[in-house]
């Protein structure tokens, strides 16, 4: 018998540099998102969205759900890369905030502050920012809940700038990750690891509703996709007369 091609696989490369498929196509959508020229009406010099220092930005989950909402006093592009790439925050290392459940990003920059010595002024002006886009997204989210362990203190209202949003997971990596089994099984995990923190600190009450909130988004995403398969699992239950 003719022998069989056992070909070898393609040696990989322990000494690469180079970032997992995943990691580098969400560098990339990141880095172009945050790129974006920004027009000031006030001012005809043209900045990237992601050179300001002052802002408001969202993250969104795979269902257009807002999850978390936070703001910077430094760059955006810094804050926002820290939370999805570095992922060197409290959110993140609380697992308050998966990485991997960010499916859009949504940035509104104060280009009015930029290079002011009015800090305290921009400072009020960016927590009255944020609770007016937390409270917009709380009203946009099936669960009234995103997951932010401190919500922003009440203050008063401001009308909410311009803003841009984009999708930071290409289509080959939404293949990998969207899958809803995916989803729920990482979902989970996020769960337990938040529940361990909880277990085995003094933490504050925020991190409680946290906890909580990401229960029922796991319990949504798991029902929505029984729902599926219920007739299936029905029809299998129920056996015939005579039937053990």
């Amino acid at each position: 018998m003719p022998k069989k091609d056992d070909p070898k696989p393609k040696p990989i490369d322990v000494g690469t540099r180079e970032p997992p498929f995943e990691t580098k196509e969400l560098r990339k959508a990141l880095r172009a998102f945050l790129n974006t020229a920004h027009t000031d009406p006030d001012n005809p010099r043209i900045r990237r969205i992601g050179g300001y220092k002052y802002g408001v930005y969202a993250f969104y989950d795979y269902d257009g759900e807002p999850i978390y909402v936070g703001q910077t006093r430094e760059l955006l592009s810094g804050r926002i890369g820290r939370h999805l790439t570095n992922q060197r925050t409290d959110a993140v290392a609380m697992n308050v905030l998966d990485p991997y459940e960010v499916y859009a990003v949504e940035v509104w920059p104060l280009p009015q502050f930029e290079g002011t010595k009015d800090k305290k002024a921009a400072e009020e002006y960016l927590d009255r920012l944020e609770y007016a886009v937390y409270q917009r997204l709380l009203s946009n989210s099936r669960f009234e809940a995103v997951l932010n362990e401190k919500a922003p203190s009440p203050t008063k209202p401001v009308e909410l700038p311009i803003s841009y949003r984009t999708t930071v997971v290409t289509n080959p990596v939404r293949e990998m990750r969207g899958h809803p089994d995916t989803r729920i099984a990482r979902r989970a995990a996020t769960l337990a690891r938040l529940a361990q923190v909880i277990s085995e600190r003094d933490v504050q009450p925020g991190l409680r509703r946290t906890l909580l909130t990401q229960a029922r988004r796991l319990q949504h995403l798991a029902q929505e996709r029984y729902a599926h398969f219920e007739k299936e699992a029905v029809a299998k239950d129920i056996k015939p007369d005579g039937d053990d």
